[in-house]
């Protein structure tokens, strides 16, 4: 009796057990398929994204060496990013970086700039004229024992962003930006000539209180007046009446000695950080003091670190800065242009 009643409870565990797993086993091992099935493309994605910056030639002249660099896209933006701002910024506002130098070269590109014959006919330079360009080489001068680190955070803003560019009604934006603001950016229209619809005045809070937020500076009074052509009063006191200004609060014209100047004049003529600035003469000394750092339009760099910081993706970062734009992909803008060829 005892042997019969051990068969039925072994049968009886057996159907308990066994035959669950039996038929969750194959729900299970599909759904694990079914989840690396769906990273695969995502992967793939990434892959040929970045093969596309890969397959981009750019050609660089060197201002140091008065020779024509030819490098692959990526390398041409990791030189480009790691140039124009500091690598130890929260990785979104690099990533935005990334996002403003694709689109400059990718611009270039597609409108075919060239700097002419005795620049070897290169697409762009390496200087602030156009976007600040270090290579390899000369950022392991200037990074010394850090370069590891901040080379491979820099690379992967580039790659986290590949092809991919700002656009303003399917095509690229004139990506302009600048060290740090005054609190606000400005109209394009009240720097330059032009207005552009996506370059306006917004708030940018984040600046205030960085490293190049504010700055004084002396000048010796004939220093200011050759510079300005113009004759100062003796007194000591605040230089500069009929003060008007900018949306942004930089300085859209001043009359300074009987002459009337725009905030730009100024700061050009001096050597100002930004247009808006105070000055005022004490004894054979001109003090100046600005507020922000740059010409104020578009993407403040400082201030995306601070949005970076604050949680912000480099997405919407880039939508603040530059009103009513997209993140679109570059390759059909490429293409165009080699179809041209």
């Amino acid at each position: 009796m005892k042997r019969p009643l051990m068969i039925v409870i072994g049968f009886f565990f057996l159907i308990v057990l066994v035959i669950p797993s039996l038929i969750v086993l194959p729900f299970s091992s599909s759904s694990k398929s079914e989840a690396q099935t769906e990273k695969k493309p995502q992967q793939k994605a990434m892959t040929v994204s970045k093969a596309q910056d890969l397959a981009v030639p750019v050609s660089v002249y060197r201002s140091a060496t008065q020779k024509v660099d030819k490098l692959q896209l990526r390398d041409y933006l990791i030189g480009v990013v790691a140039s124009e701002m500091p690598a130890d910024f929260n990785i979104e506002a690099l990533k935005a970086q990334a996002l403003t130098a694709r689109t400059y070269i990718v611009r270039r590109l597609v409108d075919k700039d060239d700097l002419g014959d005795s620049a070897g006919n290169a697409v762009v330079g390496d200087t602030t004229a156009y976007q600040v360009f270090k290579s390899n080489d000369e950022l392991k001068k200037v990074w010394g024992k850090d370069y590891a680190w901040k080379i491979k955070k820099i690379e992967k803003a580039v790659d986290d962003t590949a092809d991919q560019i700002i656009t303003y009604k399917d095509e690229p934006i004139t990506a302009s930006f600048f060290s740090t603001s005054n609190g606000q950016t400005e109209n394009a229209e009240d720097y330059w000539s032009n207005p552009i619809p996506y370059l306006k005045s917004v708030s940018s809070p984040w600046d205030i209180g960085t490293p190049k937020y504010k700055q004084t500076i002396s000048k010796p009074v004939t220093t200011v007046q050759e510079k300005l052509g113009v004759t100062l009063n003796a007194e000591d006191g605040p230089i500069g009446t009929n003060k008007k200004l900018t949306e942004g609060k930089q300085i859209a014209s001043i009359v300074i000695g009987g002459k009337t100047f725009t905030g730009r004049d100024v700061r050009e003529k001096l050597g100002l950080a930004s247009a808006d600035f105070t000055m005022e003469r004490k004894g054979d000394m001109i003090l100046i003091t600005t507020k922000g750092n740059g010409h104020g339009v578009g993407m403040s760099q400082y201030g995306a670190n601070g949005m970076a910081e604050d949680g912000k993706t480099d997405e919407q970062i880039v939508k603040h800065y530059y009103k009513g734009v997209k993140i679109e992909k570059a390759e059909p803008f490429l293409n165009k242009m080699t179809a041209k060829k």
